[in-house]
């Protein structure tokens, strides 16, 4: 196939066009799976700061006496506190306990007044953050260095219920845009590797695909080719012959006949090459004509092995037959073509037999299938030829075929009748000790 550019060529752009396709499917996944998984951590990170506020804000709540004022015991609740001073210096208050929320090394807090001045922070508070407050809930914000925060508001209110401030959770993104650069980092390097697997994938099943393809491509040339050289054969011996008659000056009346034989002959070979073939397309592309009925194979051997005697004395070979059952044997089918395929296996027998030699025709059954066995005592077959010989125009010895005026295609259109009425046909065969022929159709 590599040495047929138009097949070369065809696997190339099937190849081609899988690895596209797989590579825009896989492209299209991979994003998908990114956007995912972005989403799921994004949705993790609110879920954990919703938790975290909503733990310490009930918590300070429960604390807070008077508006825009923290109590010592915040610091129970908070690590790391620090006031805001009035110039703005921060005053870090002893803690004695550390909330286990907080203690995670990225969380920060920062409280609020009514007014929106910063009061106090706590956590892992980063001193590049704008200390300007706004008021929604959900926020996304960056420091001076670039580094992305995301945080949550929430108000707070008094024991009592009086307005004090705002609560504001948040927490660093760098941890999870690491996590997203891994990723990514990986699909870079995953997908150009798929393809490259995809593509190399692409190129070995576009050769799967093609082969069957291309056995057909090659049966048609060479079934072409064959036809073209049988036909041509023929052809040639009759121009040759006509020739011949319109070179001589006067024909006498034998020498006439016997160039009518010739072209005659060779008209009857034409004719019955053609019929041969139009018979094997026919059965291709439509199978056999639907006119199948009961045919008792117990008649139709006795009657083949009655009408080839003739030929069988005449090519000095014992021809018999031999019913190995008692009952008669139906099969549903064409009983002309039924016959045409027995009569095809015992002209080939009687052929390709030597004088002296002997051919038996035998019909068997077993429990859900007739066999009819055709042996001969002839040459034999050897063991590389036998995958071939129901190929179209193939011939074990062509010297010899061409003698009996065979064109190889008795055995061929024997094997597509038997496939058309749902049996097998297969050759038992060993160079110098003969060959048997084995038909087998479903009771």
């Amino acid at each position: 196939m590599n040495q047929n550019k138009l097949f070369n060529r065809t696997r190339w752009q099937l190849a081609i066009s899988y690895a596209a396709v797989m590579g825009l499917i896989l492209s299209l996944l991979g994003i998908g799976v990114y956007k995912a998984i972005a989403h799921a951590h994004w949705v993790a990170i609110d879920r954990e700061l919703e938790s975290v506020a909503g733990t310490l804000h009930d918590s300070l709540e429960l604390k807070l006496q008077q508006p825009g004022r923290l109590e010592p015991i915040v610091n129970e609740l908070l690590p790391n506190l620090r006031l805001i001073g009035v110039n703005g210096i921060k005053e870090p208050i002893p803690h004695r306990h550390i909330l286990s929320a907080i203690n995670q090394g990225y969380y920060y807090i920062r409280l609020f007044d009514y007014s929106g001045k910063l009061i106090a922070t706590a956590g892992a508070y980063p001193a590049e953050l704008p200390p300007e407050f706004h008021a929604q809930h959900w926020q996304t914000i960056t420091d001076t260095k670039g580094n992305i925060y995301h945080q949550i508001s929430v108000s707070l209110h008094t024991k009592t219920q009086q307005d004090w401030g705002y609560f504001q959770v948040g927490r660093s993104l760098q941890d999870f845009n690491d996590y997203l650069s891994t990723v990514k980092l990986i699909l870079k390097l995953g997908l150009p590797t798929a393809l490259i697997l995809i593509g190399f994938s692409s190129w070995l099943l576009a050769g799967l695909a093609m082969k069957p393809i291309y056995a057909s491509y090659r049966q048609i040339q060479q079934f072409t080719a064959d036809a073209a050289h049988e036909l041509r054969t023929p052809l040639a011996a009759s121009q040759a012959t006509v020739e011949s008659a319109l070179l001589t000056p006067q024909l006498d009346e034998k020498e006439a006949r016997e160039i009518l034989r010739t072209i005659d002959r060779q008209n009857r070979r034409l004719t019955q090459l053609v019929a041969d073939l139009l018979l094997l397309a026919r059965m291709d592309n439509q199978g056999i004509p639907d006119r199948r009925q009961l045919c008792c194979l117990n008649d139709l051997v006795s009657d083949l092995v009655e009408e080839l005697a003739a030929m069988a004395i005449a090519s000095e070979v014992a021809l018999t037959s031999e019913l190995r059952v008692q009952q008669l044997l139906n099969v549903v089918g064409d009983s002309d073509q039924l016959y045409r395929l027995v009569a095809n296996l015992i002209v080939n027998a009687i052929q390709y037999t030597p004088a002296g030699g002997k051919v038996t025709v035998i019909l068997d059954c077993s429990h859900i299938e007739a066999i009819i066995q055709v042996q001969d005592t002839g040459l034999g077959i050897a063991a590389i030829e036998q995958g071939r010989i129901f190929d179209r125009f193939y011939r074990v010895n062509s010297d010899r075929s061409r003698h009996t005026g065979g064109s190889g295609l008795g055995l061929a259109i024997a094997q597509t009748i038997a496939r058309a009425h749902h049996g097998s046909l297969s050759t038992r065969s060993e160079l110098g000790c003969g060959s048997t022929f084995i038909l087998r159709l479903p009771l």
